[in-house]
């Protein structure tokens, strides 16, 4: 029973969460998020291996379970987290959902819009919380970064341009495993495409796309991807796992640019900077640090206590990163490419 249910106030209630698995993304940021809120308490981790999730368990202050299945029915656990591999994800949102156990899934949340539909239908049905955790969109520096665009700041907005890659990651790293949901649109491409929806708008739509294919392991291992609003804007985004680290949001308008530095993953004690650039004259604003893992705590949490608005709201920014990613992959120009992938120009030619 959550304690909404039992009769708490939502200002007082703490929700007992379950994390399945022990991801680097679960140990690094997740927990210590969820020990650090005052809106949950972290209950129990699972894991296929009970060494791991002991040892996790223990230095996290929660308790220890056997397996993914023993969790959903654990003592105490209202909700889940679930960062594992993507190409799980369905599978144990589902079995969690029909637990009668609220959802926090990492992005993205889905392989594909199907998945995303059958998600919905059922937390829908049950009446519980299905939350894709974009945790950047928790991040004060963004709701900052509207408000001066919503006050003109930099004219009426144009062009967004987003990117996110990551250097290669070692050979046996899931990011690469087909089976498992791998591949860079769902893993980092899913940033930029996210961030086009906050900025661009709900009714983005794909205009051109590319995807460069790793042929030996059959993921995709970068891209780009063009959009278009019936209002006229567009955006620029670029993703990849075969780049060096690039984390870069930028909206350019009829009378400036506003530039955020750090606007998907900043540390939390990080004062990220912003600029707004005009014709002739440069601004650069250091913001206070803010922690996006423990707001989404609060975010998650309000759902799960809050009216069903909130959750319908939720539900709908879900089916639509999965209907957009789903474009993208249908509308992509595809290359292939060996694992270090192809330069822009190779020295060795001569004209």
């Amino acid at each position: 029973m959550t304690a909404a249910a039992s009769g708490a106030s939502p200002e007082r209630a703490t929700l007992g969460v379950g994390v399945l698995g022990c991801a680097d993304i679960a140990r690094r940021k997740m927990i210590p998020a969820l020990r650090a809120s005052s809106r949950a308490r972290l209950v129990a981790i699972a894991s296929r291996s009970p060494g791991k999730a002991a040892d996790l368990a223990r230095s996290s202050g929660c308790a220890a379970v056997g397996d993914y299945g023993s969790l959903l029915g654990h003592p105490g656990v209202d909700a889940v987290y679930i960062p594992l591999p993507t190409g799980l994800h369905t599978l144990w949102a589902a079995r969690a959902l029909a637990a009668g156990k609220h959802v926090l899934v990492e992005k993205s949340a889905v392989c594909t819009l199907t998945e995303a539909q059958e998600l919905v239908a059922l937390a829908r049905r049950r009446g519980l919380a299905l939350m894709e955790n974009f945790a950047f969109l928790h991040h004060s520096q963004h709701s900052t970064a509207q408000r001066w665009l919503h006050d003109g700041e930099i004219g009426e907005p144009r062009v967004l341009q987003a990117s996110f890659g990551i250097p290669p990651r070692p050979p046996s790293d899931i990011r690469y495993r087909a089976d498992l949901g791998g591949g860079a649109l769902l893993d980092v491409g899913a940033y930029p495409v996210r961030a086009a929806l906050l900025y661009l708008g709900n009714d983005a739509q794909v205009v051109g796309a590319t995807r460069h294919l790793d042929a030996a392991r059959g993921v995709d291992v970068g891209g780009s991807v063009l959009l278009a609003s019936p209002s006229g804007g567009t955006a620029e985004l670029s993703f990849g796992f075969a780049h060096s680290y690039r984390s870069h949001c930028a909206v350019w308008g009829s009378a400036g640019r506003l530039v955020l530095e750090q606007p998907f993953t900043p540390p939390a004690g990080a004062r990220p900077r912003m600029r707004i650039a005009r014709q002739d004259h440069l601004q650069e604003f250091v913001l206070a640090a803010d922690d996006q893992f423990v707001n989404t705590v609060g975010r998650f949490a309000d759902l799960v206590h809050g009216p069903a608005a909130a959750r319908e709201e939720q539900y709908g920014q879900l089916l639509r990163q999965a209907a957009l990613l789903e474009a993208v992959r249908s509308a992509a120009r595809t290359t292939s490419e060996k694992t270090t992938g192809p330069s822009l120009r190779d020295d060795r030619t001569t004209a």
